[in-house]
C-alpha cells in the first residue's frame, strides 16, 4: 500500500519578507512533527498580494529562483526535516517575470520550476500586469510517495489543468492560492465556488486534491482561507473555516485511489477524437 501524509498551511500575511518566512517555517516544522512529508503553503507566502493594484515598484521583489529567499529558506528546511514543499514565489528571469513555483525535495534540491500558466486580470487581481503567462507547460514530480501535480490558484478553475496533469501520471493535485473577497461585488463570495471546483477535478479524475489559501485583510482586501484536503471520492479529510491560523494533516492512500480510477474507467473512456475543439480558439 503505498500512502503520503500531506499537509496544508492557512495563515495570514504581513509584508516583511523574512518575517513571512518565519511564520511559514513554524507552520512547516509543525507539519512535519505531525508526520507530514508533503507540505503546500500558499501562493506567494512572501508578502502581501501586491497584485490587487498596478505599481512597478513591486517588481522589485521579483529574484531568480536561485536567489530567492523564500525559496532558499525551504531548500533549508525540506533538507533538515526530510519533507517536500512545493514554494511558491514571484520569479524573475532576465527581462520576464513569473508567477512561479519551486518543487523542492526532501534533500533541498530543487527539482523543478513551475510558471502558472493562466493569468487573471480583474478588480483586486491585476496579474497579467506583473507576471507573463507561464511557458514550462503542466509539469509533474515523482517522489517516493507518489507523482504530485502543482498547479497555481487561477490555474485551479480549468478543468484542462487537472486533466492534464493526470495525464501526465498525476496522483495528487495541490494547489497553492491567494483568494479572496472580490472589489467589484462585495456580496460575491466566490470561497464555495473555489473549492466546489477543485472537489469536481478531484471527482471527475478521481485524484486527491490539497489547496492552501491565505487568511487576514490586506488593504481591504480579505482573504478567506477554506484551506482543505480531500481524497479521490472528494470527500474532506481536513479543513479551515475563514479564520483559523495553523496546519491540515491528511493520510492520503494512493493505492486505493489507483484501483478507484481504474474503477470508474474515466480514463478507459476517453475520446480524445472528439475533443479537438477545446484546443482551438473561440
Amino acid at each position: 500500500m503505498t500512502t503520503i501524509t500531506a499537509a496544508a498551511l492557512q495563515l495570514a500575511f504581513s509584508d516583511d519578507v523574512q518575517e513571512n518566512i518565519a511564520a511559514v517555517s513554524e507552520l512547516v516544522r509543525e507539519a512535519a512533527a505531525k508526520g507530514a512529508k508533503l507540505i503546500l503553503p500558499p501562493e506567494l507566502f512572501e508578502g502581501h498580494y501586491f497584485c490587487r493594484t498596478q505599481d512597478e515598484g513591486h517588481f522589485t521583489r521579483a529574484l531568480p529562483v536561485d536567489q530567492h529567499p523564500a525559496v532558499a529558506a525551504m531548500r533549508s528546511l525540506a533538507a533538515e526535516l526530510e519533507v517536500y514543499i512545493p514554494t511558491s514565489f514571484f520569479e524573475a528571469e532576465g527581462h520576464h517575470h513569473y508567477n512561479s513555483l519551486a518543487m523542492i525535495d526532501d534533500k533541498g534540491a530543487v527539482m523543478g520550476v513551475y510558471r502558472k500558466s493562466h493569468i487573471p486580470d480583474g478588480p483586486g487581481y491585476s496579474e497579467k500586469f506583473y507576471f507573463r503567462p507561464g511557458n514550462t507547460g503542466f509539469k509533474t514530480f515523482r517522489t517516493p510517495y507518489g507523482t504530485v501535480g502543482p498547479a497555481v490558484c487561477w490555474d485551479q478553475w480549468y478543468p484542462e489543468t487537472a486533466r492534464a496533469l493526470m495525464l501526465d501520471g498525476a496522483e495528487i493535485l495541490l494547489f497553492p492560492t491567494a483568494i479572496g473577497t472580490e472589489p467589484h461585488d462585495p456580496d460575491l463570495d466566490t470561497s464555495r465556488l473555489w473549492r466546489r471546483a477543485m472537489i469536481g477535478h478531484a471527482v471527475s479524475n478521481v485524484v486527491p486534491v490539497v489547496a492552501a489559501n491565505r487568511i487576514g485583510t490586506e488593504h481591504g482586501q480579505r482573504f478567506y482561507g477554506h484551506s482543505f484536503i480531500c481524497d479521490e471520492r472528494g470527500d474532506i479529510l481536513a479543513e479551515f473555516g475563514a479564520n483559523e491560523t495553523g496546519v491540515l494533516v491528511a493520510t492520503l492512500d494512493l493505492t486505493q485511489a489507483r484501483a478507484h480510477r481504474a474503477a470508474f474507467g474515466f480514463f478507459r473512456d476517453r475520446r480524445p477524437d472528439l475533443y479537438g475543439r477545446i484546443s482551438q480558439d473561440l
